[in-house]
């Protein structure tokens, strides 16, 4: 299959993972585990696959999370709550939130349930080598509802997708904090406050990211707030499109063993959902630039 094409499906169904983070079924059920309001339910919540880990490995493979923020939360979650206890409260949460969003009938669907068994496959594909999220996920038990059949392949994917996205940032020289600059450069990602705030990073600290990409040729003059503000040169945009163009050809494995008929079932069928996810409000004002 080609990974371009794989590329879009991945990013286009990506919504119906992301929703969990907005939810606000998340935090109450989380915080019921025993956690503390606020940013240790997303810390906690989405590391929980992997185990107890320290707030290293999650600053390492969340990547572009200010370490300090991170070390706020972890380890301490886990003396609140075991990782075990959080991943079923967080299926728990992705259910009660799916069928508030998607409604009962929805959910119960022969769409989604079609769905479901087509993004398995998928995921079933995943090979876990270096992607250390994505193996978590991979450990896992598969729930049983179709829905959360279907929540639970595409984080899959999705951590299988990320994984791969951070070692090429990796090779291609860019911190976390740098390579958020230059994806909110792109006008289509985060906007940058949402971006500082929700990632812990100063305005110091992000002026300083913006100055290194200067010095490197990869931004223009301006604020960091996109193309109309700071915008990428056109060598920072060449990376950027690369560095996306890689991500494709490395996530590509488990959709090219979908094949491209089932892999443009799923996007259909999933296509369907993400835009009532969206039209119900699963994502807030002021979080991304576009859509």
């Amino acid at each position: 299959m080609d990974p371009q094409a794989s590329g879009r499906i991945a990013r286009g169904l990506e919504p119906l993972h992301a929703m969990v983070y907005f939810a606000p079924e998340t935090e109450r059920l989380l915080t019921g585990a025993g956690l503390e309001p606020g940013r240790m339910t997303y810390f906690a919540g989405r590391a929980a696959p992997m185990g107890a880990v320290s707030a290293s490995v999650v600053a390492a493979t969340f990547y572009n999370f200010n370490p300090d923020l991170v070390a706020r939360h972890i380890p301490a979650a886990w003396e609140l709550a075991d990782p075990a206890t959080l991943v079923a409260a967080r299926f728990a949460a992705a259910d009660a939130a799916l069928r508030r969003l998607l409604g009962d009938e929805t959910v119960a669907s022969p769409a989604v349930a079609e769905a479901a068994g087509l993004a398995r496959r998928a995921a079933e594909a995943c090979d876990p080598q270096g992607r250390p999220l994505a193996a978590g996920h991979l450990d896992l038990e598969w729930p049983v509802e179709p829905h959360l059949v279907l929540w639970h392949a595409l984080s899959i994917l999705r951590e299988h997708r990320g994984d791969g996205h951070i070692a090429l940032l990796l090779d291609a020289g860019l911190t976390g904090i740098e390579a958020l600059v230059t994806a909110t450069a792109t006008g289509k990602g985060f906007v940058v406050p949402f971006a500082k705030a929700s990632r812990g990073w100063s305005d110091a600290q992000w002026d300083g990211a913006v100055a290194a990409l200067r010095s490197r040729g990869l931004l223009g003059d301006g604020d960091g707030s996109g193309p109309d503000g700071l915008g990428l040169t056109a060598e920072g945009d060449a990376l950027r499109r690369r560095l996306e163009g890689d991500t494709d050809r490395l996530g590509a494995g488990p959709w090219s063993h979908l094949g491209a008929d089932d892999a443009g079932r799923l996007a259909e069928l999933g296509g369907v959902l993400v835009r009532t996810l969206v039209a119900a409000g699963c994502f807030p004002d002021g979080v991304f630039a576009a859509r």
